[in-house]
């Protein structure tokens, strides 16, 4: 057997970073690539974000024979790899950002989710960074694939399972060659809506060959995560956030009470409303997206400048005025003009944007709120497993090498059940 007839495995991103991982598993002349993200760093204030300049700092991975030659100059060896396939977990963008830069003639999977809704959220074209030769809001193609149904990449197997994360259709992945089993999470959870499929998933992973999994939650040794630390502070779970918010709007019968989410948690959107007291009024652009993703209508509204989307039922608009005067009646997402609203108001982020201190936006956006004497209230529950959790996983599924990334400190993660490696930036394991 030659070094070719093994499984390796090459990290090329997203090893001591909070997002961008960029992993490739490789037998013989197959190879898949997952995920297609960028690495988040709002404070490098970058003039563009060019292939060049996001390679230069290293937001997303020197990954070769993926990339489309028109952005990087260089020819994909399609005599070295004659079959190719790449896979993107969930929505965020430290996760999908980077998919317009994979090679047209290379087949991209997601989940059916992830798939229908990524062209939705870049139907502007602000979402993903562009592709070559296409208009900015191009979004190349995405197969969406079918659970647990294998999909062939020459030698090499993916298998896409349903979990939970808090980005609506996140999954995670088998990849099996002919002598080897390697699980990658995604960002994953045992707290949110479905810890049901994540456990299911525990077991198809069962005594994997290598587990390659997020480490979020031990990101912030210095701080005790269930007290102190900024992703596990709030609510525990999905349920009781939504319970918080109801909580919230019946001790405050009579004040304008906004809010905001992030546009992939669909699901927490979805229960705030089904569960609310009040009316829920969507921004128009918001709703738009609920539409064409999973065709239901709610309650929008439009700012002035915002223009109008014919898939929206006209019966269901509330006036901008009417909720900019409203104390009692709706529950409404505020996402610009928040000094028009009420003073004496209250306005809830739950993992909105701005998500948190490391976002050289968040404070000036918080201290406006002060400023206008409306009561800001930052409602979160996280999207990553915390640190039992994270044990939970590792103990369930068992491997027998453990590569903990996604995560500040992935030296914290450990592996009971064999051994760990920490790899370097573009290191490859053989295993």
């Amino acid at each position: 057997m030659t070094l070719k007839d093994k499984t390796t495995v090459t990290f090329y991103n997203g090893l001591t970073t909070i997002g961008g991982p960029m992993i490739e598993v490789a037998y013989n002349k197959s190879h898949v690539l997952f995920d297609l993200g960028e690495v988040y760093r709002p404070e490098l204030k970058l003039p563009d974000e060019s292939y060049q300049t996001l390679i230069k700092n290293q937001l997303i991975g020197d990954v070769p024979n993926f990339y489309d030659p028109k952005i990087t100059g260089k020819p994909i060896d399609t005599e070295r790899w004659e079959h190719s396939a790449a896979y993107i977990s969930h929505l965020h963008l430290d996760h999908s950002k980077a998919l317009n830069l994979l090679a047209p003639e290379i087949s991209l999977y997601a989940g059916p989710i992830t798939a229908h809704l990524l062209p939705a959220l870049n139907e502007n074209g602000d979402f993903l960074l562009p592709a070559a030769g296409h208009e900015k809001n191009y979004t190349r193609p995405i197969i969406a694939a079918e659970y647990k149904k294998p999909i062939k990449v020459g030698d090499i197997t993916l298998e896409i399972y349903p979990s939970d994360h808090d980005a609506y259709g996140a999954t995670g992945l088998l990849v099996k060659t002919p002598d080897k089993q390697i699980a990658y999470t995604g960002d994953i959870r045992l707290h949110g809506y479905h810890p049901d499929w994540v456990r299911a998933f525990m077991q198809a992973a069962k005594a994997s060959d290598m587990l390659i999994i997020e480490g979020t939650g031990v990101s912030w040794p210095e701080e005790k995560h269930d007290e102190s630390s900024e992703e596990f502070t709030g609510p525990k779970n999905e349920v009781e956030l939504t319970e918080k918010i109801v909580r919230l709007q019946n001790a405050n019968p009579d004040r304008q009470i906004t809010f905001n989410t992030y546009p992939t948690n669909v699901e927490r959107l979805l229960r705030i409303i089904s569960d609310s007291p009040r009316k829920v009024v969507l921004h128009a652009k918001r709703a738009h997206l609920i539409k064409d993703s999973l065709n239901e209508d709610y309650p929008y509204y439009y700012l002035p400048e915002d223009k109008k989307y014919s898939d929206l039922n006209p019966e269901l608009e509330v006036s901008y005025d009417e909720l900019l005067a409203d104390n009692h009646k709706y529950l409404w997402q505020a996402v610009s003009d928040y000094d028009k609203l009420q003073v004496g108001g209250l306005y809830i982020h739950s993992n909105a944007e701005p998500l948190g201190d490391f976002d050289p936006a968040y404070k000036p956006f918080v201290e406006q709120f002060a400023k206008n004497k409306i009561e800001f209230i930052a409602l979160r529950c996280s999207g990553h497993a915390d640190e039992k959790e994270l044990k939970e996983i590792i103990g369930g599924i068992q491997p027998a090498i453990l590569v903990p990334v996604h995560t500040l400190h992935p030296e914290l993660e450990e592996n009971p059940f064999g051994k760990r490696i920490l790899p370097k930036r573009g290191q490859t394991a053989t295993l």
